[in-house]
């Protein structure tokens, strides 16, 4: 018996017309599937229009509660969290497990403590020149 090799990348014809039929079904189904899921909605909204527009005194302030109330809770969740992350970074930065930017606090203190002192020698000087000018007239 002869075999017949293919070369790689190549596909056979019955290979191609198998692909080609499962792509044609799998589309086909998914067609109607969303067709028939488009009219399942616009039958649920024709029933369900009436409905809303009777119950809606009651049911557009209950979704805005509800709404507050989820993004309260969300609100206080994430604050938490960010509290949470805060304290264990300070707690890291404490104990010197050097938290990330912590170079940069470093700097930034240090670059602030130098300002702090320049402008109290400055302060000095100052009130030292004003004390002299005023006995001096």
């Amino acid at each position: 018996m002869a075999e017949h090799q293919q070369q790689p990348g190549q596909q056979s014809r019955a290979q191609q017309v198998v692909r080609a039929t499962t792509a044609v079904t799998a589309g086909g189904s998914f067609l109607i599937l969303s067709g028939l899921i488009l009219a399942a909605t616009v039958i649920a909204l024709t029933i369900a229009t009436p409905l809303f527009v009777i119950f809606s005194p009651i049911l557009v302030p209950a979704v805005i509660t509800v709404a507050l109330i989820f993004t309260g809770f969300l609100a206080s969740g994430g604050f938490g969290v960010a509290a949470l992350t805060v304290l264990s970074w300070i707690y890291r930065y404490l104990t010197g497990k050097h938290p990330p930017g912590a170079d940069q606090l470093d700097h930034a203190r240090l670059k602030l403590a130098s300002k702090a002192r320049e402008i109290k020698d400055r302060a000095e000087q100052f009130g030292q020149q004003h004390i002299s000018g005023t006995q001096a007239s």
